[in-house]
């Protein structure tokens, strides 16, 4: 068996897209997939150092591991009208520099949120920390991602939505990029086809056992949300359309690589399927 490490968020839209493989309701060939579950900055940190095999990664720290990483067509998450929540105290007047909590300096939204908001005091922390920090007053204000953005203190309110800087940098018409995955450039390009193909056949496969795989994953306590929320939550971040990149969802990212390189925080524009792993390449070998 090859073993391969995949490193995935804990939250619940990465489970359910990855438990579809754990269960063995997907023919892994002769991989043994080792899962690692992990905050999504820690992620992001380990993914600089070239840590996993396969991790999952906020698309918007990509261009900096582009040379040791290749983006993955699956397991993806993308806003359509929703996204991370900048939110703060009722009671609350942000100043222009107002001290914020950010959920790692990596992350997507983080991105973002600096582009739009240049002024803001950043400080970061585990993203379950966040809430309960803006509502302490330890912060004026944080972003909510992940399940967060469902339920939150009644004392609490929405400041800005980051769809809606996404729409004001980018323009209408595409979603907004969050998150995915890559694979270790250094591994043989038929095994990470090979990889690439099973991950994408899990998603399917979840989405495809949607019912039954959630209510396993709640019987095993594998998930922090339940019932509804989890339905909602799944609904949002891991469709059908997690399964494989669109078209409009390569646009997008494009979009964002460009605005980070205008903005000055990419040393280059780039274009995204340029950085996926060459499909060709399959038939090529076997012909």
């Amino acid at each position: 068996m090859k073993k391969i490490e995949l490193a995935h968020s804990p939250d619940a839209d990465d489970i359910f897209m990855y438990y579809a493989i754990k269960f063995g309701w997907v023919d892994t060939i002769d991989y043994e997939f080792n899962n690692i579950g992990l905050d999504i900055e820690t992620l992001n940190v380990e993914a600089i150092k070239g840590t996993y095999d396969v991790s999952a990664i906020s698309f918007g720290m990509y261009p900096l591991i582009k040379n040791e990483y290749a983006l993955l067509r699956t397991a993806v998450s993308f806003g359509n009208g929703y996204g991370p929540k900048l939110i703060k105290r009722k009671d609350k007047t942000l100043k222009r520099n107002f001290k914020v909590a950010l959920s790692g300096k990596y992350t997507t939204n983080a991105l973002l949120f600096r582009i739009y908001y240049p002024d803001a005091r950043a400080v970061y922390m585990d993203f379950m920390e966040i809430e309960a920090a803006v509502v302490n007053g330890e912060v004026d204000a944080g972003v909510l991602i992940h399940e967060s953005i469902l339920d939150f203190d009644e004392c609490l309110e929405v400041e800005k939505e980051i769809w809606d800087i996404w729409v004001e940098l980018a323009g209408e018409g595409l979603p907004l990029p969050l998150g995915g995955m890559a694979i270790r450039r250094s591994l043989p390009l038929n095994r990470s086809i090979e990889i690439e193909n099973i991950l994408i056949e899990g998603v399917k496969v979840a989405n495809a056992r949607k019912e039954e795989l959630c209510a396993k994953l709640e019987a095993d306590a594998l998930v922090r949300i339940s019932d509804k929320m989890l339905e909602q939550y799944l609904d949002m971040y891991a469709s059908d359309e997690s399964a494989e990149l669109s078209p409009l969802q390569l646009q997008a990212l494009d979009k964002l690589y460009e605005i980070g390189y205008q903005k000055g925080v990419f040393s280059e524009p780039i274009r995204t399927e340029d950085y996926l792993i060459p499909r060709e390449y399959g038939s090529l070998r076997n012909s």
